[in-house]
Parts: structure tokens; sequence; C-alpha cells
């Protein structure tokens, strides 16, 4: 998780009554609360580079919960969604899980259950930040290859001995061996089995 930011709960409810609650109850547990009553003002003050979850009324005058999370959703946004609604039934609620809602929650709730889910939505966007992260890192390691060494990389994840890689590659055994050893260092590979990971982590990419 980006350590630099403190995670965020986004609080979206158009009930300033609600809203006013919501935010003292995440202040009273430590949380940085960022309470907004109109959708539009939420969508251009979220900031997806930060670790966050989102808690959204349903029923809003502006644009809809479940409208609020498709943009997010069509915007590439990582944030989990937590939907409540005084007034949600089963279709809704359906609905909100298909499009990938965290989870949803109907008033009146219990403040600790609503804090559980937040705690755990917290928990899953850390575990998908961390998994980016690493992403990002392999495809530069694997950007920092020469073509040579690509191809080299290619035929040590497949299990090929330096010898065979050379006849195939028309290069003697050491010029092999030298890229061999470029490739672990610049993946930063503690052995091939690791390396034969980090390219599966890559989906081939490297090949």
């Amino acid at each position: 998780m980006n350590t630099r930011h403190k995670p965020l709960i986004y609080i979206v409810d158009d009930d300033d009554g609600m809203r006013r609650a919501l935010t003292a109850l995440m202040i009273s547990v430590g949380f940085q609360p960022i309470p907004f009553g109109k959708a539009s003002e939420f969508l251009a003050r979220h900031d997806a580079n930060s670790p966050s979850c989102v808690i959204l009324d349903v029923r809003m005058p502006e644009m809809s919960g479940l409208q609020v999370q498709q943009h997010l959703n069509r915007n590439g946004s990582m944030s989990p969604v937590i939907l409540i609604s005084g007034h949600g039934d089963i279709p809704m609620a359906v609905q909100a899980m298909k499009d990938g809602a965290f989870d949803f929650l109907q008033k009146p709730f219990r403040d600790q259950d609503l804090l559980d889910r937040i705690n755990e939505a917290l928990r899953l966007d850390a575990r998908n930040r961390e998994s980016i992260d690493r992403l990002a890192d392999l495809r530069q390691r694997s950007e920092s290859l020469t073509p040579r060494e690509r191809e080299v990389m290619t035929f040590v994840v497949d299990g090929k001995a330096n010898k065979v890689i050379a006849i195939d590659l028309g290069l003697s055994e050491r010029t092999v061996e030298i890229h061999r050893a470029n490739v672990m260092e610049k993946m930063d590979a503690r052995s091939v089995a690791h390396l034969v990971k980090m390219n599966l982590i890559l989906g081939g990419e490297a090949r």
C-alpha cells in the first residue's frame, strides 16, 4: 500500500444528518473521512491513487449510488464501494454486487457492522494496490532487458540448459552465461524458479 497516504473514507450521502453522523463515527475510530453531499463533488475530488474506501448512499437526487459506482468502474477505480440505503431492495443489492460493490448495507445498521466492512475493504484495497505495484515493478525490470536478454530469458524459464540455448541462438555458451547472469541481475531473481514465477505474473510479457 502507498504509505504516503493515510486511507481515505469517502462518504457520499445527500442526507445531512447521516453524513455528519458517519463523519463523526469515522473520526472517532481514527479514520480520515471526506464527506460529500453531492455525487458530482465527490467525483471531482476522488483520488484514485490514494488508498481508500467509498461509502455511497443509493438514493441521491443528482446521481444514484449505483450510477456513481458504475462511473468509478468505467474510470478504473480500485476503491472498494460500500453501498448504504434506507430504501434498498434485493434486486438493487444484487445489481450492486454484480457491478463490483464490496458490500451493501440496509439502514439502519450497527456502527460496528459498517466499521468491520470498512476495515475489510481497506485490507482488500491494500492487497490490490500492492499487487499492482509489484506488477509495475516487474514490468519495469522486464523492459530493462535487451532483446537478446529477453530471448535468453524465454529459454531459461522453459528450463533449457545453457548449451542448448547457445545452439538454438547460434551463440557461444559463455555468451549465453553472460546474458543469463544479466537477466537474473536485472530481474532481481533469486533463482530460476523465482524467474519463472515472475514471468508467470507478467503473463508472458517478457516473451
